[in-house]
């Protein structure tokens, strides 16, 4: 295994126990804060994957497959974070 894959390796391995860790302690409070944080980084996910779509075909057809299933995965999470925030919102009108 070469340096570099072993490093970026560890640095995932660490950033799913961190992640894991973080998310545990966030209070009920501040979830949807944080949802919304999610939601534009999974935009920001979007605009990349589309853009790598468009423009990645000199690296091979396997770079298009992979920023179709970014794209597609990306999507459901900004509908699905936004369908739950709306509805977490809706708690709070005046009925």
């Amino acid at each position: 295994m070469s340096e570099a894959l072993l490093a970026s390796l560890f640095i995932f391995t660490l950033a799913i126990f961190i992640g894991f860790e973080l998310i545990q302690k966030v209070p009920q409070t501040l979830h949807t804060p944080l949802m919304s944080g999610s939601n534009a980084i999974s935009g920001v996910t979007v605009v990349g994957a589309l853009a790598l779509a468009l423009l990645g075909g000199e690296h091979g057809p396997w770079v298009r497959w992979l920023a179709f299933a970014a794209i597609v995965f990306a999507t459901i999470n900004v509908v699905g974070g936004f369908m739950v925030t709306d509805r977490m919102l809706q708690m709070f009108r005046k009925r």
